[in-house]
């Protein structure tokens, strides 16, 4: 049986400002290829043929770099969303744009994970479920939503976040849902799957399943978080088939220009067109395309805009040069 996904990229990426100012938060560069097409790479790598972008925030951004997913080994389609719809609501209007019948793998647009997907598919086959949500057991479970299992892994309860969670078992971000199930889901209304469409399975005594894997997992939503997961695939801590190979300790795109007396490293991304000076340091940093650090600057976890030049001698940690409202 076919395998389709939906990827839910819609977001506006707040607590990442000021970088999705002008940029969607699923297309920020992370070690040298905007983030969705980790995401896609996954996908196809687990057998799925065909994926859907819920886009809505700057939906115009996606289209010209994955076109319809020929150059990606994957068929891939739009879904543009005119008004905020939820994930219920993105997921259901997404669905109509698939062609397969088969399962479809849901993703949230702003997780990084090592998880075996492949292996999620199989066992949502073997338990025959309607749902299969991926879960992952973090130390502490209060800022996340905790999900309670039987020993057959079914899925008994979820809970909102609570001060004294009863398991450190969390939603991680990854669905595989039936058709049917989707199919229930309302048309042209505001839906969480969350917090309306689980609970209501379980109410309706449907097979939700809990696959769990601790494998690595990373929310990207802030700044030092994207950060992070830029430096850990480039590091390999986490394998993906998008990341750009590495020579040493960072990431030099095309048509960069370094400087032999720069220092560079710490799983920076220096983007294609850059040119870095005499005695610069960039360290754990990542140079959007066309940019320039002047002789001299020293930046450390920092971003650099697009086209966006770094006066020389400056020193700066955790800044952002460039990126305009």
């Amino acid at each position: 049986m076919s395998r389709s996904a939906i990827l839910l990229v819609g977001g506006m990426g707040t607590r990442l400002q000021p970088l999705t100012f002008e940029t969607p938060k699923p297309m920020l560069p992370v070690a040298g290829v905007p983030f969705t097409e980790h995401q896609i790479s996954k996908a196809k790598s687990a057998g799925i043929e065909e994926i859907v972008l819920a886009t809505a925030f700057k939906a115009e951004i996606f289209e010209p770099y994955f076109g319809d997913g020929s150059d990606f080994g994957i068929s891939i389609k739009y879904a543009v969303e005119e008004s905020a719809m939820g994930t219920g609501g993105a997921i259901r209007n997404a669905a109509k744009f698939l062609s397969g019948n088969g399962p479809v793998a849901i993703f949230n647009g702003d997780v990084l994970t090592g998880h075996d997907l492949a292996g999620q598919f199989e066992f949502h086959d073997k338990n025959q479920a309607q749902v299969s949500l991926y879960l992952t057991q973090v130390p502490d479970a209060r800022a996340y939503g905790a999900v309670e299992l039987n020993e057959a892994n079914q899925v008994l309860a979820f809970n909102e976040k609570m001060e004294n969670p009863p398991t450190n078992i969390i939603n991680a971000g990854c669905y595989i849902f039936n058709r049917e199930i989707i199919n229930q889901i309302p048309e042209n209304k505001v839906v969480s799957v969350e917090r309306e469409t689980f609970p209501t399975l379980l109410r309706q005594g449907a097979k939700v399943f809990g696959f769990v894997d601790n494998s690595y997992w990373l929310d990207i939503g802030t700044p030092s978080a994207l950060l992070k997961a830029s430096q850990d695939l480039l590091a390999g801590k986490i394998n993906s088939g998008a990341t750009k190979k590495v020579s040493g300790d960072y990431l030099a795109l095309p048509g960069s220009k370094i400087d032999p007396s720069a220092i560079i490293g710490g799983y920076s991304v220096i983007g294609a067109g850059c040119k870095v000076e005499a005695g610069a340091r960039i360290w754990g940093s990542i140079l959007f395309d066309n940019c320039e650090v002047e002789a001299g600057a020293d930046i450390e976890n920092s971003f650099v805009a697009a086209g966006f030049k770094v006066p020389a001698n400056v020193i700066a940690e955790g800044n952002f040069f460039g990126f305009n409202p």
